[in-house]
């Protein structure tokens, strides 16, 4: 099919795009936007602000996450796939999205008017350690990076793998900022970090 590989070829790309990945990327990245959507429009949901910490402090983190998003789901720079997504690992990887973003809203839902998208309290803060908090002291983060682990591994291109682990280098690093701040400003937080793990249950 010389249209077919000239194309791929024009993008860098040795052979055909599998007809899985056609399938499952857009898919997944569906999934993404109406969660970045429905994630936005629900910004508008939350408290008054009490407390900031700089964002100096994890402005960096933020641009090393970002970084490490758009690498994951750009097709730049153009690299072939390491493996072809076949249909076990594709429609293992859209359920694994979906359950990431499911938890992230579990957990958002479960916050409340306490959330912010920076490191912020809000009036009336307190420790929550209940529904995903019980499970994991970054709900939010875990789910992203369940998601985020999934396309990188169905699109399988060095640029996309490099991407989800920049993601979550940086959204971990600001999350120890976060540890940081709340420990300091907010009561009973001490203890419940060392009743809970950070990302994944048991560790952290």
């Amino acid at each position: 099919m010389p249209i077919a590989t000239g194309a791929a070829n024009r993008d860098g790309e040795t052979g055909e795009r599998s007809t899985v990945q056609q399938v499952f990327v857009p898919l997944m990245a569906g999934l993404w936007l109406a969660w970045a959507v429905s994630w936005h429009l629900a910004a508008l949901w939350r408290g008054r602000k009490r407390e900031e910490a700089p964002r100096r402090e994890y402005r960096l983190h933020f641009a090393l996450a970002a970084l490490g998003f758009f690498l994951t789901f750009l097709r730049w720079p153009p690299m072939a796939p390491l493996w072809d997504a076949g249909p076990l690992l594709g429609w293992t990887m859209v359920a694994l999205t979906v359950a990431g973003l499911a938890f992230t809203w579990w957990a958002r839902l479960h916050l409340g008017k306490l959330w912010a998208g920076g490191v912020v309290l809000r009036e009336g803060h307190r420790v929550v350690d209940s529904g995903p908090y019980a499970i994991v002291r970054h709900p939010i983060y875990t789910g992203l990076f369940a998601a985020v682990i999934a396309m990188a591994l169905v699109r399988a291109t060095p640029s996309a793998l490099l991407g989800a682990a920049l993601f979550v280098l940086g959204f971990t690093l600001k999350a120890r900022v976060e540890e940081r701040f709340l420990e300091t400003e907010l009561p009973g937080y001490a203890d419940y970090r060392h009743r809970v793990g950070m990302i994944v249950p048991g560790i952290g």
